[in-house]
């Protein structure tokens, strides 16, 4: 096993030496295959049987809910107990909502047609739990297994690794349900879903971090949340990406995009999923041989921007290829932020508050996705599906704008000098 004396700090595979690491990013890579792929599923099923771009967004709302409602509480689970375990735990629950998804798909004449889609939503609600358990602790996870001086290498290949998996799945999904149909597809989420928990139980378990006896849970959880709103680097570059994705992500309405704007059914949607996946794994390689350390915060206002600017385009465009092209761009500026983000809070958060910073994170930025949605969905339905992705792209580009005025300190982060202990003044 390599040890950190052995590693080339300015490798850009250095990371990879690491066994664990390697096992975390198989297990990773499988399980975002699985979430991605049943995103996609679930997103053509509803659209399928309601023809309603609101019901999309509902799908959503439906993880949203419950992500936020546990967040909190799964990020003090992660700072208490051994996150190995936590992740094969909710795992196995995830495991257990797309096994639901495939019995209600059997039983489709009988559940769907007496409950509607409900059924569909509580599933995806079962999944919601599951994902915000298992995100403070793989965040926290990857920065035990990993040396401090690789944190932004190691950022930069998860991020890559997983915006493989989020290419793949997407397109395998759109692909599978179009020539095999909605069962075969959730029975390939499902055995995606059983690799990952085999790769993660052989990772090697590390030890809890020290903590607080005499601390509450009430006191825990409210130490988390000041960490974060005190530190104007991760406040900053949190909701920068929050209200970033919650305006300008156009994800939620692409059924709509494929199916009646360029025409290109579930097989052309998985494809348009796929591409801004395709556009971050671009940008993750460049990243990797060139880290953004000293210019960190000038990038990231960039990317974001860029971001913006893409989905403006996209929602313009009538040509299929085109649309692809544009998708691939907001990929490509989006990876730049979240590559910065990650490095940045696993540098500034000490290792007994990481979960806990994790989960506020995960409340600004995953839980964006899906409030994303709901607002794509009604915005869409308000306003009309091209304006609605206009505005959200303009929205994107405001807030860049206050972002640089509000935070200086974000936009002049530098992370090489955090990575070498200077604190955030």
């Amino acid at each position: 096993m390599a040890t950190e004396e052995d590693i080339n700090k300015n490798d850009a595979y250095a990371v990879l030496k690491i066994k664990d690491f390697r096992l975390f990013l198989s297990f990773r890579f499988f399980m975002t295959i699985a979430a991605q792929m049943q995103s996609i599923i679930v997103g053509w099923q509803v659209y399928e049987l309601t023809h309603d771009p609101f019901s999309l967004g509902l799908i959503g709302l439906a993880e949203a809910i419950p992500f936020i409602s546990v967040a909190l509480y799964s990020g003090h689970v992660a700072d208490r107990f051994n996150r190995k375990k936590i992740i094969l735990y909710f795992d196995l629950l995830f495991l257990v909502a797309s096994g639901l998804l495939l019995m209600i798909t059997y039983n489709k004449a009988g559940i769907i047609g007496r409950f509607g889609v409900t059924p569909i939503y509580l599933c995806v609600a079962i999944s919601g739990i599951a994902r915000a358990f298992i995100y403070p602790s793989t965040i926290s996870l990857m920065a035990q297994i990993v040396p401090r001086s690789l944190y932004t290498n190691s950022a930069t290949w998860n991020s890559t690794l997983w915006q493989i998996a989020a290419i793949t799945g997407p397109a395998a999904g759109g692909l599978i349900y179009g020539f095999f149909g909605v069962k075969v597809a959730y029975m390939t989420v499902i055995v995606s879903m059983v690799i990952s928990f085999i790769l993660t139980s052989n990772i090697r378990s590390r030890p809890v971090p020290p903590i607080d006896e005499t601390e509450s849970i009430i006191q825990r959880l409210s130490n988390g949340i000041k960490f974060v709103f005190s530190s104007q680097l991760l406040l900053g570059a949190m909701a920068l990406d929050m209200f970033a994705v919650l305006f300008g992500g156009a994800v939620a309405m692409l059924p709509v995009f494929a199916g009646e704007v360029l025409k290109v059914g579930p097989q052309g949607l998985g494809l348009l999923r796929a591409s801004p996946m395709v556009g971050a794994v671009l940008m993750s390689v460049i990243l990797a041989f060139n880290p953004p350390r000293v210019n960190a915060g000038r990038m990231l206002m960039i990317g974001v921007a860029g971001f913006g600017l893409s989905i403006i385009c996209f929602a313009l465009s009538k040509n299929f290829y085109l649309s692809m092209v544009l998708l691939a761009l907001s990929g490509m500026f989006d990876n730049i932020s979240v590559v910065i983000r990650l490095a940045t809070m696993q540098l500034v958060a000490p290792d007994e508050m990481r979960g806990r910073v994790a989960s506020v994170n995960s409340i600004f930025i995953g839980s964006s996705n899906e409030l994303g949605s709901f607002e794509s969905g009604l915005a869409a339905k308000l306003m009309g599906l091209i304006p609605s992705v206009i505005f959200g792209g303009v929205m994107t580009l405001l807030i860049v704008s206050v972002t640089a005025k509000k935070a200086p300190k974000l936009r002049k982060l530098n992370l090489a000098s955090i990575g070498a202990g200077v604190r955030e003044a």
